[in-house]
């Protein structure tokens, strides 16, 4: 029997919660597990319970751990149990005609343009006719 370290989803529709649960491979996601290692809920981005030694133990026996598990287990391991950093979406700013014409004025690179040289009308050389 091989055993992975994977999570099982519980908790309501739009609202996952997981297990990290020691598990046969052959059985499906949310089938009987072996042994509940933790509980992580990816909406709050906070681990819930994770047991790092009884983790551990299933690996010293021979259990893989997914990827999902074992950047879980990385995070743990730096402390980070609580809350993940999200950064905030940007809101978006509702200007008028004029600001954003402005906006887009400002943000052009301005390019200086050269003085216009004006041509001097040479007098007019006299010919031969005009002076007779």
């Amino acid at each position: 029997m091989s055993v992975r370290i994977r999570l099982a989803r519980i908790g309501k529709k739009k609202a996952p919660v997981y297990r990290i649960v020691a598990i046969d491979k052959r059985v499906k996601r949310d089938g009987k597990f072996l042994e509940n290692l933790g509980t992580f809920n990816p909406i709050s981005g906070e681990m819930v319970q994770f047991h790092a030694e009884r983790v551990q133990a299933w690996i010293d026996k021979g259990a893989v751990p997914s990827e999902s598990v074992v950047k879980l287990q990385r995070r743990f391991k730096k402390g980070q149990t609580a809350a993940l950093d999200r950064v905030e979406p940007v809101k978006k700013q509702t200007l008028s005609k004029a600001e954003l014409k402005a906006q887009e004025e400002a943000a052009k690179p301005k390019v200086e343009e050269a003085p216009v040289v004006e041509k001097k009308e040479e007098p007019a050389k006299e010919s031969a006719e005009d002076k007779a």
